[in-house]
Parts: structure tokens; sequence; C-alpha cells
């Protein structure tokens, strides 16, 4: 891979931005002017809200990839942290909490993580009992 700089930093996936949204939007547009242009206002309207819904769909999937990739961010700071403060894998216990639980995690410093974590197990916290079990609140700034 070519060191990055100023003009390569950028990244394009050329399936999606090369090929994908371009014929999608001759299609739109295409189907728009037909919808004005011949006889058949209706179906060509139906055809043109169609590819705005493929539009939509395929911007609504590029948020949600990236929201499971952070998920899975979060949960590696989790263990991170985990063992940074308690020389132990998190992995071990891991599973026996929700995901709604884990991201809960998140916002507990680290003088409250460990016994938030003890606290939860023990009583079987939901993720919103967590959030609010935390004296000091740890702000999440840069959650997509």
């Amino acid at each position: 891979m070519k060191p990055q700089n100023l003009k390569n930093h950028i990244r394009f996936y050329t399936a999606h931005h090369f090929v994908y949204y371009p014929v999608l939007i001759a299609f739109l547009v295409s189907s728009i002017y037909f919808a004005f242009k011949t006889e058949d206002h209706l179906i060509w309207t139906f055809i043109s809200i169609v590819f705005v819904f493929l539009f939509c769909l395929a911007f609504m999937l590029r948020q949600h990839y990236a929201l499971i990739l952070q998920d899975r961010i979060v949960k590696l700071e989790l263990r991170y942290r985990y063992f940074t403060l308690s020389g132990k894998r998190f992995e071990e216990i891991e599973y026996q909490f929700t995901d709604d639980q884990l991201f809960a995690f998140r916002f507990a410093p680290d003088n409250e993580f460990l016994p938030l974590i003890d606290l939860a197990l023990q009583n079987h916290l939901s993720g919103n009992d967590i959030k609010k079990a935390i004296v000091n609140w740890k702000g999440d700034y840069e959650r997509v």
C-alpha cells in the first residue's frame, strides 16, 4: 500500500461510488424525465419513487455498516480497559452481558468501571440501570 498523503488519503469503494450511485442517479433522472414527457405518468412516477427508495436504502446501509463497526470497536475498548484495570481477560465474563449492557459500560470512568461490572453481574442490571449507576459520567463524544 502506498504511504498516505494529502493527494491519496481519500478512499473510494469503486462498486459503490463509481458504479452503483452513478447508475442509480442516471436511472432516477431518466425516470423523472419520462414521468413528465410521456403519457405513462403513473408508471414512471412509481419507477422514480422506487429509485429514490433504493438511493435512500443504500445511504442507510452505509450508516448501518459504520454503526456495526463502531460497536465492535467499543467492545474492543471495553476488553482493553478491563484487562488494563484487572489484569484479566474480559472475554471470560463478556458473554454474560447483552450488547445494551456492554455499551452502557463505556460511560463509566476507570475508577467505577470494575465495581460497576461486578454490580451488574450480581444484580442483573439492564443497560439503562448501568447508566443510572454511574456517578461520574464519562461522555462518548465520538460516536457516529
